[in-house]
């Protein structure tokens, strides 16, 4: 069973109210998302308020975070309020489809339910938390490409499948793929996550590369792991 808190280096999440649980794959997304001149960011569906704690603790800049349920949001807020961070961070409790703000983001980051046709749990919270009930492909994409600035960027961390359809649905909205980052367990193992970069400019070849989280033996860290997360896991 997940632990009901994850202790980082400079902040705490607890987690006992969430459906969706601290996952190395989401703090990759934390650590690898590019915050070079970006001065306001939105965290889409933020749960516990991983990423947008993460993404403060190397950033100056604003970041507002979406979460449409209660338990989440509050647990958010709670984080948020006991970090070091919270002058950074606004948590709005309400639907990315309705949330409307004045200016427009230079960053966009989401970690999404992505399950569209598979079996459903009978926790209602892990469903919203994991099926595209409440947050389609579509209101995903629509919403970013509503509130980016024109030389905004949208990061998103998707499995495999889901990933291609987004891109294609993206594609189609006139949201461009400019790079992809593939994670592995091992390298004896199949990619189960992709976190792709999106743009409204158009490109011709998108950039990629691989992150391997652990070396053959299935259980040491890669070196590049380790230097992706240094300053955020207590074990390093």
């Amino acid at each position: 069973m997940p632990k009901n808190s994850f202790t980082f280096k400079q902040f705490t999440i607890n987690q006992d109210r969430c459906a969706m649980k601290v996952c190395t794959d989401a703090c990759i997304l934390g650590a690898s998302t590019d915050v070079e001149n970006v001065s306001k960011i939105l965290d889409i569906g933020t749960g516990t308020g991983l990423l947008s704690l993460m993404i403060a603790q190397r950033t100056n800049a604003q970041i507002d975070a979406v979460e449409i349920d209660e338990d989440a949001y509050q647990q958010a807020v709670m984080n948020v309020q006991e970090s070091v961070f919270a002058s950074k961070i606004r948590v709005h409790h309400q639907r990315i489809q309705d949330f409307l703000v004045e200016d427009s983001y230079d960053l966009i980051i989401s970690n999404p339910p992505f399950y569209q046709q598979s079996l459903k749990s009978a926790d209602a919270k892990v469903n919203m938390a994991l099926h595209t009930v409440e947050l389609s492909f579509d209101d995903i994409i629509d919403s970013s490409i509503r509130l980016l600035s024109p030389n905004g960027k949208f990061v998103v961390l998707l499995p495999p499948f889901e990933m291609e359809k987004l891109i294609q649905i993206a594609k189609k909205k006139g949201l461009y793929l400019s790079k992809k980052m593939l994670i592995r367990h091992d390298e004896s193992k199949p990619i189960f996550r992709v976190i792709a970069t999106f743009q409204t400019n158009q490109i011709h070849d998108s950039a990629e590369k691989t992150l391997i989280i652990h070396e053959k033996d299935g259980r040491t860290y890669s070196d590049e792991f380790r230097r992706l997360l240094q300053d955020y896991y207590l074990i390093f």
